[in-house]
């Protein structure tokens, strides 16, 4: 007695191919093969290169922001009283005092605790800068050359101008890109600075003014930074501002600013009362919550397109196992059971979910790896201008592949080309045999 054939048996492979590449003039659907062939490739790989992009923007958005700003901040609030003198008559008046004195302890307490990198005494302002007949308005950080130097997109920027070294010699400030672009500047050009800031006099708060050489022009790679900032040396800052002997903030940076949370609680007992502590997630956590929305929208939307597309398998299907009805009954009479049809037919559609899957990742990776350059051409064609930093926060669109986007990517399109194919592959299977001959 001989035995059944084992499930996916040679012959079963051969008759599959036999019916995916048959002429239409056989019976055959090879136009429908191509066109599902050609969805799921175009499906997939537009998958793999959305959540590539998505992963790239949050990668680039992360990296511009943890690179270039500290990652937990420090600022105090506290009250005291003046006494001003009003006649014959001594008034205590209460005033907010947001400074920070003893910055050089508490920068070495926060500095000693485990997994902080560097805790640096900052003093931040806003002025209006001028060249020429161009002005606008800048932030100030006023920090040490040392300092400066450990920032690691000011010290490796993505394109720079002059020599950091020269920072906080004979007045010597760093400035951003956008900041020199909009003030048509360039190393060794003087700035002047305006704050109303400056000294109290009868008549008010008088306007301060002082002039400083550009020395070194950085690009970080975020737009809002690049086009505001602007650094100052420390002691400098502290006279400009009128601090005296203090700092407005002392940035911590870590060495892990993705589990910035860890170090709250450390940082905090090194802390007097009055101090408040923030976080880089803080400032920045809507749009990353946005960003979260975003990628979970359209996870789901690209899934819908990978299942219309894996859909047209079932039309191919349908449309051969019709063409291919006396084929199924005379395979049936010849001895093949319901189970070796279906896996003829289940090989059909898995087979051009397969095949596309694997040309729509091997797609979606390229275009990942090589954006830079089809972007360049897309920006040619384009006339130039097609990227605007300014609405998208980065100068280049990103793209970061992620193993598991892109297995989950490869999942998504597997299972449901493959399940979706057994509903035809059934229907094949359960054909009589003799209703199928009937008419031949």
């Amino acid at each position: 007695m001989s035995r059944p054939p084992r499930p996916f048996a040679r012959f079963e492979w051969m008759i599959a191919w036999r019916y995916l590449r048959a002429r239409r003039a056989e019976g055959g659907v090879s136009v429908m093969t191509w066109i599902s062939l050609l969805g799921v490739t175009l499906a997939v790989f537009a998958l793999i290169a959305t959540l590539a992009v998505r992963s790239g923007f949050r990668q680039e958005f992360v990296d511009t922001i943890v690179g270039s700003s500290s990652h937990l901040t420090i600022d105090m609030v506290r009250q005291e009283v003046t006494v001003v003198t009003q006649g014959d008559q001594e008034i205590e008046v209460p005033r907010t005092v947001r400074t920070i004195d003893n910055y050089d302890e508490v920068s070495d307490r926060l500095a000693s605790i485990e997994g902080v990198e560097r805790a640096d005494p900052v003093v931040r302002g806003e002025v209006l800068a001028s060249l020429r007949d161009e002005a606008t308005f800048v932030q100030v950080y006023g920090i040490t050359p040392e300092d400066l130097s450990n920032i690691p997109l000011v010290r490796e920027p993505q394109e720079s101008v002059g020599d950091i070294a020269e920072f906080g010699v004979e007045d010597g400030i760093a400035i951003g890109s956008g900041v020199a672009r909009a003030l048509g500047a360039t190393v060794g050009d003087t700035v002047s600075f305006v704050t109303a800031n400056g000294v109290q006099t009868v008549g008010g708060r008088a306007a301060r003014r002082a002039t400083f050489d550009i020395v070194y022009i950085f690009q970080t790679g975020r737009y809002a930074t690049d086009i505001s900032r602007i650094y100052m040396p420390l002691d400098q800052s502290q006279a400009f501002f009128s601090k005296g002997d203090s700092v407005d903030v002392i940035e911590i940076f870590v060495d892990d600013p993705d589990n910035v949370e860890r170090w709250i609680d450390p940082v905090y007992r090194q802390l007097e009362p009055g101090n408040r502590l923030f976080s880089w997630k803080d400032n920045e956590g809507a749009y990353l919550r946005a960003l979260t929305v975003e990628d979970n929208v359209m996870f789901i939307i690209m899934s819908i397109l990978v299942l219309i597309a894996s859909l047209n398998i079932i039309s191919g299907l349908v449309m051969l196992v019709k063409n291919k009805g006396s084929d199924i009954g005379i395979l049936r009479t010849m001895g093949l059971t319901e189970g070796t049809v279906l896996r003829v037919f289940f090989i059909c559609g898995a087979g051009i979910g397969t095949l596309g899957t694997a040309m729509g990742m091997i797609l979606g990776c390229l275009f990942a790896i090589y954006i830079d350059p089809i972007f360049s051409v897309v920006n040619y064609i384009g006339g130039g201008g097609v990227w605007d930093p300014s609405i998208r926060g980065v100068y280049n669109l990103p793209a970061k592949l992620e193993l598991d986007d892109v297995l989950s990517s490869i999942a998504l399109s597997l299972g449901l080309s493959w399940i979706i194919t057994i509903f035809p592959a059934r229907r094949a299977a359960r054909m009589n045999p003799v209703e199928a001959l009937r008419y031949e």
